[in-house]
């Protein structure tokens, strides 16, 4: 199984989540991060994500930002989006119904993850926590 985690800039959100999942699940399948903007593409997951993923023993310091491509969606068997607009935007990439059925919010009933960017490390704790569960119930999914 190969799973895309994507967010807006590919600096907190989507890294956490890639980070975590690989912690749960065993190494057949591939796990991968993305964002719908390239305004970070090349750089380091954000600091504050880097260190809440350290204090859970979760290593994502080498992790690099890219956007995600049309083939990616060729690519990657299912793409679990953080919140609506990036699903919004997934979405709006895909060419066909079998694109389309591959691209899902991360977390049930349409609710969000919700972005720390502008928030401090507490922020970014809260979205570990969320993330965690979440990610919980994809391994179980594809294990």
């Amino acid at each position: 199984m190969k799973i895309l985690m994507v967010c807006l800039g590919n600096i907190c959100r989507s890294p956490l989540a890639e980070g975590i999942l690989r912690s749960k699940i065993n190494d057949k399948h591939l796990v991968d991060s993305a964002g719908t903007i390239n305004f970070h593409e090349g750089e380091k997951a954000d600091y504050r994500s880097i260190e809440v993923a350290k204090n859970h023993n979760i290593d994502i310091s080498m992790h690099r930002s890219r956007p995600i491509t049309k083939e990616d969606l060729n690519y990657f068997d299912r793409i679990y989006c953080m919140d609506k607009n990036n699903y919004k935007n997934v979405l709006a990439m895909a060419e066909n119904q079998e694109q389309k059925d591959k691209i899902m919010l991360i977390l049930d009933n349409d609710a969000e993850v919700p972005d720390p960017y502008y928030g401090d490390i507490n922020d970014f704790e809260k979205v570990f926590q969320i993330l965690d569960k979440a990610c919980d119930t994809v391994a179980l999914k594809i294990n």
